[in-house]
């Protein structure tokens, strides 16, 4: 019996954005962007890992109705359990990382460090799936994560290496986000409905969580309020079931390195968020990394000009 393995898959040449995946990003951006103050409101109620957990079980019900809505075979062999089995692990490792690193780090930096993502999904598109980035393309992402880097300001007198260890927590999970991304576009997933390589990676992450869940001793000692409540249907429902469905189905259709360039914009949402919500100070550099990153996602989405013999 031949043994099974992960084979990535060159897709073919992908097209350029258009207006309506334009705007479905920007969607997705500021609902991502409010996701990390989502997850800081409800701490207080709801341990970090457990809350992690309550996501994912609000979540896996909503992937499967919407794709049984859709006709979606989840059991049907089709060559992607195992890449949704190794996505599903490195989701459900993204994600402990990034709740436990909330929990020592203010939202704002914490957005700002999740979303180094585009780089991990940049260098793996161009070394395994063949998207070869133009010097313009580099150049905008140059800039873009400048302008993240600057909306951060200065360092303050409170960043101690707490906070220092939930800021590299946070680039860890970018760094498995960016791997998944990756995946899901250059093996089998690619051609999987939306929902199941989602349910792949929900379904996994639940055990893995528990675990964490677990290991860390959390519990739960009364009923969380409507608030804290709220926010993790939300975080299941709207950014999981919904939004994360979407980005899988954008990855599916356009450049994976283009898609996870234009979520710098994501930082900028959550800054704000973080400021209006959560009352964490901006910083004066702010209007300049706003024009950075629109400049760098206009590099990064310039269509390339065709040559023509003459």
């Amino acid at each position: 019996m031949p043994s099974r393995q992960l084979v990535l898959i060159s897709p073919p040449a992908a097209p350029p954005l258009r207006p309506g995946a334009v705007a479905l990003m920007l969607v997705i951006c500021l609902s991502w962007g409010f996701n990390q103050v989502a997850i800081k409101l409800a701490l207080p109620e709801i341990p970090p890992m457990a809350q992690a957990t309550l996501r994912a079980f609000v979540a896996l019900p909503v992937l499967l109705v919407a794709g049984w809505v859709r006709g979606v075979r989840f059991f049907r062999a089709d060559g992607t359990l195992l890449p949704g089995l190794l996505a599903g692990f490195l989701f459900g490792i993204e994600f402990v990382l990034i709740y436990r690193g909330l929990q020592l780090t203010t939202a704002s930096r914490g957005v700002v460090f999740l979303y180094t993502a585009p780089f991990f999904v940049a260098l793996g598109s161009n070394q395994l799936l063949g998207e070869r980035l133009r010097p313009t393309q580099w150049a905008g992402l140059a800039l873009s994560f400048a302008g993240v880097a600057l909306a951060i300001g200065v360092p303050q007198p409170n960043v101690d290496a707490r906070v220092l260890l939930g800021d590299l927590m946070l680039v860890g999970g970018g760094a498995l986000w960016g791997a998944t991304t990756v995946i899901a576009k250059g093996s089998r997933l690619r051609f999987a409905a939306p929902e199941k390589a989602l349910a792949y990676q929900v379904a996994v992450s639940i055990p893995i969580l528990e675990l964490s869940a677990w290991l860390a001793g959390e519990k739960i000692s009364h009923f969380p309020g409507h608030l804290a409540v709220s926010l993790v249907i939300y975080q299941g429902i709207w950014v999981v079931g919904i939004t994360f469905t979407l980005w899988f189905a954008l990855v599916q259709t356009y450049s994976a390195s283009r898609l996870s360039a234009f979520t710098f914009i994501t930082p900028l949402f959550g800054i704000v968020a973080s400021h209006l919500i959560l009352h964490e100070p901006l910083t004066a550099p702010f209007g300049a990394a706003a024009v950075l990153v629109i400049a760098g996602l206009y590099l990064v989405n310039k269509p390339e000009v065709a040559k023509v013999a003459v």
